[in-house]
């Protein structure tokens, strides 16, 4: 290698550091957001108070890096709100962890199709990570959103659900398996536990959401609603799948 192309290297890696560590934009929060998100959010409700300090600090951090588009629907206060906290929820052990794969979430009145996202025909779609090109996008279904907050929602979160999807690809493909979260020693462990969960869901022995029996991408994405939503029951009724997620989602560490 000539002293030439070393030295452009050097260049490449000095400019990608200070761009990678350069401050990122915040957002500001409604007024009246503290409540708003003690009536709505019960991840936050159970924070301490320096825990609920950072969880508005990474609000307002997401709000300062995408955009939230209302498609034939006014986006509230209150719906940029619940857009921030399900994306923040599953990155909150991850103190420098950004979406750069997202951009733009466009937040629909209902639930839409996959053909042309209207509410025609089969429209039973709720939310989805784009592809193509709609890289760098979401859509949500704005009552699916507001439902996954529901206090009798019970172990499903539509925003939660879509942004586990974005922690997946991180690696640059929706499989399942987030390399990005686990050491490479792990993975054989995990789609074991997958398989092994998939399989008791089709058997019908199984309390997780059945559409997680439909690929390993879709079965991560509905366990972690189910962890962050009710995580004492996860715990009980799946110790050892629990035990994973916890080190990964809760102590922001590759295990």
């Amino acid at each position: 290698m000539t002293p030439i192309i070393v030295l452009l290297l050097i260049i490449v890696f000095i400019v990608f550091m200070v761009l990678y560590k350069r401050p990122v934009k915040t957002g500001a929060l409604p007024n009246g957001y503290h409540d708003l998100l003690l009536q709505h959010v019960a991840f936050y409700r159970n924070l301490d108070e320096a825990g609920k300090l950072r969880f508005e600090n990474k609000l307002k951090e997401l709000l300062g890096y995408i955009r939230i588009h209302g498609v034939k629907t006014e986006v509230t206060d209150l719906d940029r709100l619940l857009i921030a906290a399900s994306g923040v929820i599953p990155i909150f052990g991850f103190p420098e962890w950004k979406y750069y794969n997202l951009r733009d979430i466009l937040l629909y009145p209902a639930a839409f199709n996959e053909i042309d996202f209207s509410n025609k025909g089969d429209a039973d779609i709720l939310g989805m990570v784009g592809n193509g090109t709609m890289q760098r996008m979401m859509i949500l279904s704005k009552p699916a959103l507001h439902q996954g907050f529901d206090s009798a929602s019970g172990k499903t979160n539509t925003g939660i659900h879509e942004f586990v999807h974005l922690l997946d690809k991180e690696d640059g493909d929706v499989d399942g398996l987030p390399e990005a979260l686990l050491e490479k020693q792990y993975t054989v462990p995990w789609l074991n536990l997958i398989a092994e969960e998939i399989s008791a869901i089709k058997q019908g022995n199984s309390d997780i959401n059945v559409y997680g029996a439909k690929n390993k991408a879709e079965f991560f994405a509905v366990a972690a609603e189910y962890f962050f939503e009710q995580p004492e029951l996860f715990k009980k009724n799946h110790a050892a799948l629990y035990d994973l997620m916890a080190q990964v989602f809760l102590t922001g560490n590759r295990i």
